[in-house]
């Protein structure tokens, strides 16, 4: 019997627990029985604001069909269409008033029970299946299948039994990646047990192979966006500048201007989401700081290329040695980033961040605050930012007409002071805060 108004699974007069998202796709299937439901639409109807796999789905039916007792080979409810999706096939669904609601309660029948095999007997095959070496996408999905069942055995004992035997570490973390899609499975540490930092590496290479695809697809569309970002901010600049009484600039500064926000800004988001997709991808415990980490890390090294190529261009080209800053700016940058969109993206679990309208909107406007403060407090702190840098290189070559001593003053100041500089710096970090978050929550 399932009841959606209760939310409540019966196998054989005993209760069948399913994470959320696994209730909610089963009701699904049962609503849509007279078809076969496309992979397309379970994703829009039940993955509504994060991005998974074609896995994951996989792992959400082999899930479903192990609690009603389904077989792949022979399905009674749950069969597999090719090259579509799913349907739910049992034909003899009996839609009861669930409890004066409008919602039905469907009966589904008992399944008869498989003959009694040892405790010990199923631990050990089991165990002996995610110890295994594997050689192909189907032998990696019947490991994690044996993973579930061990957290439906019980976790502990599990973990208890698997001990240290050969190739413990990648079994630790396959019962470590799975506990979040079996409602009953228990916790499984890595620190404080055997070999744990063996166990740690495991488990990201498990789930970045998993997930290499779709964090590639979002490192792609993050820089996509950062570098219009740059196009839109770099143009924009150029225009005002054009505009401030005094200025000596002509249209030409704006192609160069914008060709300069765009490679700085694709760069900077090539960086900062290639750690938040990376970060994202890997973790679920820790997600804020692993987010935040991953994004400062990228950031960084994205920063300080930026700067080793800077110098050298200057120094190599036309003799100029200015100090570019870089790597600190890319870190303070790609750290605001990730604490805004993790602060926006807090309830999504379970896959990554794709809010979509107005909920997508949102994690763009925190995003771009949460950079736009990170820049001006690198601003206040003297240290320039794209804007400032071409005002450095403008002042140390004559004639140029990029020099945005035109800016500071007509905002009151003699040359390119503090406060011009905070408010470039700021709407610089805005805008790439808010170019990134789109790029990285755009759904293909």
């Amino acid at each position: 019997m399932l009841s959606p108004r209760r939310r409540l699974l019966l196998r054989n007069g005993q209760e069948q627990s399913l994470i959320p998202r696994y209730f909610d796709l089963l009701l699904f299937l049962i609503e849509r029985r007279a078809e076969a439901v496309h992979r397309r639409d379970i994703f829009d109807r039940i993955w509504t604001d994060v991005i998974v796999s074609d896995s994951a789905l996989s792992q959400a039916i082999r899930t479903i069909r192990r609690v009603l007792g389904d077989d792949s080979r022979e399905p009674r409810f749950v069969r597999t269409v090719s090259r579509h999706g799913y349907r739910f096939v049992f034909a003899d669904v009996v839609e009861e008033d669930d409890e004066a609601e409008c919602q039905p309660t469907v009966s589904i029948p008992s399944v008869s029970a498989t003959p009694p095999v040892s405790v010990y007997e199923t631990y050990e095959s089991l165990l002996q299946r995610v110890t295994r070496s594997t050689v192909n996408a189907n032998e990696e999905e019947e490991q994690r299948e044996a993973a579930e069942l061990l957290h439906a055995l019980g976790t502990a004992e599990a973990l208890r039994r698997l001990g240290t035997r050969p190739r413990h570490p990648f079994a630790r973390a396959l019962l470590r990646d799975t506990r979040w899609d079996v409602a009953e499975a228990g916790a499984v540490p890595i620190l404080g047990e055997p070999a744990p930092f063996a166990t740690a590496r495991e488990l990201i290479r498990l789930r970045l192979r998993r997930a290499a695809a779709l964090a590639a697809v979002r490192w792609a569309s993050a820089s996509l966006g950062g570098g219009l970002a740059g196009v839109v901010g770099g143009t924009g600049g150029a225009l005002i500048l054009m505009a401030a009484p005094g200025s000596a600039a002509s249209l030409v500064v704006v192609p160069v201007l914008a060709m300069i926000g765009g490679a700085c800004g694709a760069l900077g988001g090539a960086g900062v989401g290639a750690g938040l997709s990376v970060a994202e991808s890997i973790a679920r415990s820790w997600r804020a700081m692993a987010l935040v980490c991953g994004a400062a890390v990228g950031g960084g090294l994205a920063g300080s290329a930026a700067q080793w190529i800077s110098r050298w261009s200057l120094a190599a080209l036309v003799g100029v040695n200015l100090d570019v800053g870089g790597g600190i700016e890319g870190i303070a940058i790609g750290a605001a980033a990730g604490l805004g969109y993790t602060l926006a993206t807090l309830h999504s679990q379970g896959g990554m961040a794709a809010p979509r309208g107005s909920s997508r909107l949102v994690t763009a406007v925190v995003t771009a605050a949460a950079c736009g403060t990170a820049a001006l407090g690198i601003a206040l702190s003297g240290r320039p930012l794209v804007g400032g840098t071409i005002h450095l290189i403008a002042q140390a070559s004559a004639g140029s007409q990029a020099t945005l001593t035109p800016l500071g003053r007509f905002l009151g100041e003699t040359d390119f002071g503090p406060l011009t500089a905070a408010l470039v710096a700021t709407g610089e970090g805005a805008l790439f805060g808010f170019g990134l978050a789109l790029g990285l929550t755009r759904r293909s």
